[in-house]
């Protein structure tokens, strides 16, 4: 065999090994990216796919293209006291109404989603694909809320899912000026939202 064929081989094999250490790399960071992006939104994507990584991954890359560029809207004058007002009357009916209040809190929380820009209407699943890009850490609230008032949760899974969804209602709640990180509310009082904790009941859902 020629040195120039032994040398062509040579080069050969080695661009076939970098290119699969590249990929290999490129594999890795976007990965990476996704998760820090997703956070448990990724754990929870990987076992819906019973594991598969790469197909967990291509669907949340299709969720950042669909929806990485949504703007969220500035919510219109009052309606953060309405909005607040709302969440109070949930707190006080869950006592004596659960499935009621836990319908509504599902019901405000895709109407505020609606306000602030996120896909509206009946698109329980995009909107909930969008809301997953930009609050990828308070978004499962709301998937549990809205299950658990569609399927046989007891109450206190129900009073559960009410508690996480209101992580999401704050976040949307809360006004942003554009490229200014995330502000949470200081506190209830001064921000006018409602306590917190919702009453238990010893009771069969």
């Amino acid at each position: 065999m020629s040195t120039v064929v032994i040398t062509a081989s040579i080069i050969v094999a080695v661009i076939a090994v970098a290119a699969v250490l590249f990929t290999g790399r490129g594999r890795a960071s976007g990965e990476h990216a996704l998760k820090r992006r997703f956070g448990p939104e990724y754990a929870r994507a990987v076992a819906r796919h019973d594991g598969n990584t790469r197909t967990a991954e291509r669907e949340l890359d299709e969720r950042v293209q669909r929806h990485g560029f949504l703007k969220e809207q500035p919510l219109p004058p009052g309606a953060r006291e309405q909005y607040a007002a709302q969440w109070a009357r949930i707190q006080e009916w869950f006592v004596d109404s659960p499935w009621e209040a836990a319908a509504e809190a599902d019901a405000v929380l895709a109407r505020l989603a609606k306000d602030r820009g996120f896909p509206g209407g009946e698109e329980f699943e995009e909107q909930l694909a969008a809301l997953s890009v930009h609050h990828a850490g308070q978004v499962h609230g709301y998937r549990k809320v809205h299950m658990a008032v569609r399927g046989q949760a007891g109450t206190e899974e129900m009073r559960e899912a009410v508690v996480e969804a209101r992580d999401l209602f704050d976040e949307l709640l809360t006004q942003r000026p554009d490229g200014s990180g995330r502000h949470r509310p200081q506190s209830c009082d001064d921000r006018g939202h409602a306590p917190r904790p919702l009453g238990r009941r010893h009771t069969k859902g």
